[in-house]
Parts: C-alpha cells; structure tokens; sequence
C-alpha cells in the first residue's frame, strides 16, 4: 500500500485549490476523481464568487467591506448558519481571491447577486478555473491525480484515526495510506434519487441537473465514521431555470434580481422577489401546478448583460425560450394567464415603487438590499416561464474553522478534512450567490493547511 501525506477525493474546485495549496506545500499528494475528468459541479455553476474588498470592486469604484461580507451571509442564511465558518471565510476570502489570481483564475466582471448588498459576485469561466488549477499541478511531480477512481470506503487505524481509503482504478480495489490527512471534496447529493427521497422529498419534481457523480459518496463515507450533518431542513431547489434546462442546454436566467417580477399561472405575484433565489424555489414550488414566469418589460431588459450565466437575457431571446408582447394584453395571451389578474398584479406593483412601498411582499430592492426597483411599463413586455432545479445540495458533513469534520458533540474526527458542497453548517436557511465556490477555495486551503501542521492529532 503506498503512503502520501495527503489524499484528496473530489476534482472540482475545492478538490483543485487543495491540491494546488499542499503540492506548493511540497506534500506527497493523490487526488482521486470518480468520474473521466475534472470539474465536477463546479463546472455546471454560474461562475461567482463572492469576495469583499477585492481591487476589482476598488476599480468599479463599489465599497465593500469584510463586516458588510459576513453580514449578509448570516442575514440571508437566516442566522442558522455557523458563525464561526462564516468569520472564518471573512478572514480568508480576500487572500483565495489574490491566490485564485495569482494562480492564472481569470475574473471576468462583478454583478450584485442573490444576498449582496453591493455587488460582489466575481464572474469567472469554472472550466478556465479548473483547467488552470489542473495545469499547475502537472508541474508538481509530488502530486498525483487518478481519473475513474472512486473513493468506496475510509478505514481507521488502531488509534482511531481516518488514515486509508479503499477506492477502484481500472476496476480493480486498490487502497492507499494518508499520513496527515484525508480531506472529502467530492461534492453533494443531486443526482441521488435515494438521499434526495431521503433528505428532501419536497423536491421530487424539481428538475435534475448537479454533476452526475454526485451521489453523495462522501457524505456516507464520513458519516460512518460519525460525522454529524447540517442544513439538511434547509434543501431547496435553485430558482430561474427554463423547463428545458434538464437538457443539453442549461438556460437559466434571473431578471428578477434586474426588477422583473414572478407570477404564477393565476397571473398573481407570490413573493419578495428580492430574496434569496433557493427560497424563491421554494415559493415557486409552492404555486399551483408549479408553474410561474418572470415578467418584466424594456426597461429591465435593457439591463441584460452580454455573456453572464444569470443576466443574459438577449440570449434567453435569441434561444426563443421569451415570450415577448406589444401588450400585456397579448403576453396575457402568450403565456396563459387571465389579462385582469395581470394587469391588476403590475398596476399594484407600479404604485408601490411609485409610493416607495411595495403593499405585498414589502419589495424594497432588486436584489438583497442593492438596486431599486422600477415600474412595469415600457413595451415590449417580455415573460420567461421559470421552473426548480437540483443543481447542488448546500447540505452535509459538520466541519470546524479547521475544515476537520466533527462528530455530534462537536468533536474531531482524527485525520478527516473536507471542503466544499459535501460540507454542511455555512449556508443555513438561505444561500449567498457566489459563497458556495467561494467556500471550495477558501476552505479547501484551510484543509490542507491545517492537515499538514502536524502528522498525528492526539
């Protein structure tokens, strides 16, 4: 059996920073991926990642701050999330920003996002991320990385620490023994009908779209060495994909967080369409047959931005996946709901921007508590039917400031990292655009770091 210092399970972004940050460290390393290639559902996701003070936003002219950073990730995670995490991220995210830069990550733009109140959500292109990252470690020879191979199961040692990992290569068992630690990236549960029946059967209908390795192999694979698990009350669908999006074509679009509103198939709105976008997919699945749309009109499209996973509306148009009409009266038409309901809905919505008082929802802005709203009224008028999806699980192993997973009691379990979607306690009841790559690299450092401090923890 051979010996490494660290083994990590999981390719996609938090498995890449790991493995990048202990190979510099000079750490024998093996990172074993389950699936052919790299990226996992870190390339299926929009790109953001949030990060305050960055010289980007100094550049954009935006004035954040590490204490407005953390603010919101406790305001809309409910303030059921761990603190402790989130004031660890604070700390640590300006330096993964310079470090993802200095490394060759590309950071495309800045836009305000779910949870921001100003905008913070650092655009990159994730496969240009994990590319990067996979580049850089091909120069370290003290790291190795095995494709279609599956971690199956984590043994411990007379101690009782977490030191060996049984896993499949070329479909045959084979193990390897960690010195120093071994660290879980390998991501949530969306394509596991059975842990989604198990943790989240409010969302059967929702459509499937996470990584399809995602099966919740460490999740199990901790647990049986008694890890506790957080926020699994808290699973919700993402909110704004076409129906179509289960396809080969992933088209989603959030014109709501640019001042559209969402209506169900009555024509009524439902919700603070502000929030944050996994409890907006709660609401939505909420509504009669789960059917609603996004309705805006010109002026909110004119606010469209060229090649952003979430705002290029031009392109949701050019994919003909818009309804678009001269008149409320035929996008009434187009999309099947009643004329008066609708025109009621918007002439409500319009006279509550115009007396600074949303009468509904209580709307205040675009998005968290940046932007302000504007009425419903320049033609064309435009509608983008909008559905629920499983794209990743903000649920699962309880880890420490450390990135050790914990048992029940708060505990260490000895020799066991993770980073990542696989871990649970940081997003809480809702989640922050941007936070969940940002906690892959943050957190997938600290893992490292940490492991490789000492080589036994008594």
């Amino acid at each position: 059996m051979e010996t490494f210092d660290l083994i990590i399970l999981g390719g996609g972004l938090a498995g890449m920073c790991a493995a990048v940050e202990a190979g510099e460290a000079g750490a024998h390393v093996l990172l074993l991926e389950k699936q052919d290639e790299l990226g996992g559902s870190t390339v299926l996701s929009s790109g953001y990642m949030a990060f305050a003070g960055t010289n980007m936003q100094d550049m954009a002219g935006i004035t954040d701050s590490i204490e407005s950073l953390i603010d919101d990730m406790i305001e809309v995670g409910g303030g059921v999330n761990d603190q402790a995490l989130i004031a660890a991220y604070g700390q640590r995210q300006l330096e993964s920003f310079t470090w993802l830069v200095q490394h060759g990550v590309e950071f495309r733009s800045l836009e305000a996002v779910s949870g921001h109140s100003v905008p913070r959500g650092h655009i990159i292109d994730p496969h240009q991320a994990i590319q990067t990252l996979y580049r850089r470690v091909k120069q370290l020879p003290n790291v190795e990385i095995l494709l279609n191979a599956p971690a199956k199961r984590l043994l411990k040692n007379q101690d009782g620490r977490v030191d060996r990992v049984l896993y499949e290569v070329d479909g045959t068992e084979a193990s390897a023994h960690a010195s120093k630690g071994i660290i879980i990236a390998s991501g949530g549960f969306a394509k596991s009908e059975e842990l989604l029946a198990q943790f989240a059967p409010q969302l059967k209908g929702a459509l499937r779209i996470g990584g399809r390795g995602n099966h919740g192999d460490g999740i199990r694979m901790a647990c049986e060495h008694g890890a506790w698990l957080m926020d699994l009350p808290y699973l919700n669908g993402t909110y704004g994909f076409h129906p179509t999006a289960a396809g080969p074509v992933k088209s989603q679009g959030l014109a709501f967080y640019k001042g559209a509103i969402m209506v169900n198939q009555l024509g009524k709105r439902f919700v603070n369409e502000s929030i944050s976008y996994k409890l907006l997919g709660k609401a939505a699945f909420e509504q009669p047959d789960c059917v609603t749309f996004q309705v805006w009109d010109q002026t909110v499209m004119n606010k469209s931005v060229h090649d952003d996973p979430l705002y290029d509306l031009e392109l949701l148009k050019r994919r003909r996946l818009l309804y678009q009409a001269d008149t409320l009266e035929d996008l009434a038409d187009c999309i099947d709901v009643p004329l008066e309901v609708l025109e009621e809905t918007i002439s409500r919505y319009n006279q509550g921007i115009q007396n600074g008082e949303d009468p509904d929802f209580g709307r205040k802005s675009l998005t968290h508590n940046y932007g302000n709203p504007t009425p419903i009224e320049k033609a064309p008028f435009y509608a983008f039917e909008s559905t629920v999806a499983m794209l990743a699980t903000y649920a699962g192993v309880s880890v420490n400031t450390k990135a050790q997973v914990v048992n029940p009691f708060g505990e260490p379990i000895l020799g066991l990292f993770a980073a990542g979607e696989v871990t649970g306690g940081f997003h809480g009841a809702g989640y922050m655009t941007g936070s969940s790559l940002g906690k892959c690299a943050v957190f997938g450092q600290i893992a490292v770091q940490e492991a490789l401090k000492e080589v036994t923890l008594k």
